[in-house]
């Protein structure tokens, strides 16, 4: 399981990289570490803690609005050659 927090911002921090081996998956180690990341975040005067998701991936989805993050945004990116 791995996850890391950065983006630092006068009002918040980011949390991205969240990665768990597939042989972990489905034992609520990512739901843990994502949530203790994000509680230290706010107990450090930060206002907000954030994170970038694929919406193509329902569970990683889920998992973060049980812990109660909320969707502000979608956005697309674009490459050109």
């Amino acid at each position: 399981m791995a996850a890391k927090v950065y983006g630092d911002t006068p009002n918040g921090q980011r949390i991205s990289l969240v990665y768990t081996a597939p042989k972990s998956r489905g034992k609520g180690y990512a739901s843990s570490v994502v949530a203790f990341l994000s509680q230290n975040i706010l107990e450090s005067n930060k206002k907000f803690c954030f994170l970038f998701t694929d919406l193509k991936n329902p569970t990683s989805n889920k998992i973060y609005q049980l812990i109660g993050y909320k969707s502000i945004c979608d956005f697309n990116q674009y490459h050109f050659d």
